[in-house]
């Protein structure tokens, strides 16, 4: 037996110290199962080689749990070490065999996943005694035993192992007691294991007898040795792909898409992403896309190699050229990275035209599930938009898809404005919006839908895409406004009927929180709706924007803004009119009057002392007076109109009809409106 101390230097501190940066202790196992899996697929390359002439024999790796003797073993028969190996690879701290091999057998050795000699010392994490017995294919070799309490100081003595392979003993810390659970041990086996290339066993399989679930003497294998991804895409149907992503998120929905992603030159990299049905609203998880080194689970955070977008994708990566530190867990930005992400972004593009070109029946079937993941790519990255405007589509009102030119062409001829711009009508709830979509399309307009949560983004995109173009909601404006032409009828009021008008009507509009309504006219055609509610395209846009958006509350806090756009050309507006002159015009046109004179007044004192100067005292004096006389005036003007405004249903109930096309009458104001509407009948 021989004492030592194990070999620590300058040059190689550094890894050690590292090992404490594993964010989970539960990840020794996971470097304990790769290295034994190393071990494994070294003998497979020797006896490639020629220089292993034995028989392989039945190659797996087991995962044993001895909770009375307080043991966890990871045992394989791999090339085993001899006393000398023991003392290079493990006594020597963060020497790398698997770096030694790899250049010695770079050409076949592809599945060699150590790459950092420091796996094993992670059981120190969760032990307080390790324990290596094994012996060395080598012929002539002699079992040999270390052993080690997690200080500097080792034994290494001959062992007594009589078969090819090693066994790593730990004794479990009294802290750690969780890892002698047969149940903890499968868990995480599964969650980093589950796809190595080598059986990993671990347990018994179970069976229902006796009223319970027992034991039987059939050994549990916990992986799957051959995933989908490291076979051939030709090798592969539609249904094996839904078995994998299956077995990959059991309980979900089917996906809708899949791309095998297959690629040797300039990096190495295959895998197999899906496009998952995402429900109503977006999930940007961190763990949909697990990634792997050589089939061995690293980590669920890859926010370094797939682009932000594709965080709505669930799936497998798998590339030994990723760099990654000793932990595993957390990735570098380095060109192999960025060249990864770029082709990932690429062939994704690439699948998506394809299925468009290929079946575009399926894919317009498919697009309302698929459309926030494409609006998502298009708005965080650049050359994906680009790539994305030959398949993005666009759906109108009666359920007809379009790509952006297709679109275009349709319908330029008609909802091309004075200006030259194509304006691209929309409606964002087709069920409250409906009344203003019926109008757009009789006229002989197409509305698109943009329902999404994230079209209120998207159109500007597209805005920025398309030249000449200009989307609108449909409800922003009356429908003569949207699409200037240069045939707009002038409003033919005088200014006292105005006046009425406008205050008859904004005084019987009833309290909507955080709401404003600005009262407008408009000479629309007289079958038009006499009162139209509309909403500013811009200001509700960065209201739906800030809703999204950190560092917009500004527009938020904002009351929405509303125009009541009154038809001058209606019937019964031309008779509110009509009759209002009638009975309060000789009442309020004095005060109009008043309002009028004194306004002008005020306004040539002011000029007559300048525009920089201040008026001298006398003249200021008369200033406040008739500032005085003109508020006097309106709010006695004000008082005439709003008192018989209050006693004129009508003007009340088209209000109240504007409103309620809007979802804008709620509460007192709606009942009230019930309560009108049925003395109205009578």
């Amino acid at each position: 037996m021989s004492k030592g101390t194990i070999g620590v230097t300058t040059e190689n501190i550094f890894p050690v110290i590292k090992k404490f940066l594993y964010s989970d202790h539960e990840i020794f196992l996971r470097e304990l199962v790769s290295n034994a899996v190393d071990a494994t697929q070294k003998l497979k390359t020797l006896q490639s080689f020629g220089e292993f002439k034995g028989e392989l024999g039945e190659l797996r790796v087991s995962v044993t749990v001895d909770k009375e003797a307080g043991t966890l073993t990871v045992s394989d028969r791999g090339i085993g070490m001899t006393a000398e190996d023991v003392d290079k690879y493990i006594n020597q701290i963060a020497f790398s065999g698997a770096e030694e091999f790899l250049e010695k057998y770079k050409d076949t050795a592809n599945s060699i996943i150590g790459h950092f000699g420091l796996g094993f010392y992670s059981a120190f994490m969760v032990a307080k005694k390790v324990e290596i017995n094994s012996l060395s294919w080598k012929e002539g070799a002699e079992p040999v035993r270390w052993s080690c309490d997690g200080s500097p100081e080792y034994t290494m003595e001959k062992g007594d192992r009589s078969d090819r392979g090693t066994d790593i003993v730990l004794y479990i810390d009294d802290d750690s007691k969780e890892f002698l659970e047969q149940a903890r041990i499968d868990t995480m086996l599964k969650k980093y294991c589950r796809f190595l290339p080598v059986p990993v066993i671990s347990g018994f399989e179970q069976e229902w007898k006796d009223g319970k679930m027992t034991d039987t003497d059939r050994p549990k294998v916990i992986n799957n040795t051959e995933p989908q991804w490291t076979r051939k895409p030709g090798e592969l149907t539609d249904e094996d792909y839904r078995n994998f992503y299956r077995e990959l998120y059991p309980g979900q929905d089917d996906p809708l898409f899949w791309i095998h992603l297959n690629v040797d030159y300039p990096f190495t990299l295959t895998g197999i992403l899906f496009f998952p049905k995402i429900k109503n609203n977006i999930e940007v998880t961190k763990n949909r896309i697990q990634l792997y080194c050589n089939q061995v689970y690293v980590t669920d955070s890859v926010e370094g190699v797939v682009p932000e977008f594709m965080m709505l994708m669930q799936g497998v990566i798998d590339s030994p050229d990723i760099p990654l530190n000793v932990s595993r867990s957390y990735l570098q930005s380095d060109t192999a990275v960025k060249k990864i992400s770029s082709y990932i972004t690429k062939k994704v593009a690439q699948r998506l035209e394809d299925i468009f070109k290929n079946d575009r029946s399926d894919y317009e079937q498919k697009w309302d599930d698929i459309k926030i993941f494409i609006e998502y790519g298009m708005l965080t990255d650049q050359k994906f938009a680009d790539s994305a405007m030959k398949f993005v589509l666009l759906k109108d009102s009666e359920g007809k898809y379009y790509t952006p030119e297709e679109y275009k062409l349709l319908v330029e001829a008609a909802q091309t404005d004075k200006d030259g711009d194509i304006i691209y009508l929309y409606a964002t709830d087709p069920t409250a919006q409906y009344s203003y979509i019926k109008a757009a399309t009789d006229r002989g307009y197409s509305v698109l839908i943009m329902d999404g949560q994230l079209d209120s983004h998207f159109v500007g995109l597209l805005e920025s895409k398309l030249e000449k173009t200009r989307f609108v909601r449909v409800d922003s404006d009356v429908l003569d406004n949207l699409i200037r032409r240069d045939n707009k009828r002038d409003v033919e009021l005088t200014p006292l009927q105005r006046n009425i008008l406008t205050t008859a009507f904004r005084s019987q509009v009833p309290m909507v929180e955080k709401a404003d309504f600005l009262v407008s006219f408009e000479a629309l055609n007289a079958a038009d709706m006499p009162i139209v509610i509309t909403q500013n395209e811009y200001m509700r846009r960065m209201k739906d924007m800030a809703a999204m958006q950190p560092g917009m509350s500004f527009y938020a806090d904002m009351p929405d803004s509303y125009n009541l756009v009154v038809n001058t050309e209606h019937p019964l507006v031309q008779q509110i009119r009509d009759s209002a002159q009638k009975a309060i015009g000789e009442s309020v046109e004095p005060l109009a009057e008043t309002v009028e004179k004194s306004n002008s007044e005020i306004t040539a004192l002011r000029d007559a002392a300048g525009n920089d100067k201040q008026p001298d005292a006398e003249a200021q004096q008369k200033i406040n007076d008739l500032e005085k006389s003109v508020a006097e005036a309106r709010e006695s003007q004000e008082k005439i109109v709003s008192e018989y405004a209050a006693g004129q249903p009508l003007i009340k109930q088209l209000i109240d009809l504007a409103l309620l096309g809007n979802g804008l009458l709620r509460g007192q104001a709606l009942s009230d409106f019930i309560s009108r509407s049925v003395g109205l009948l009578k």
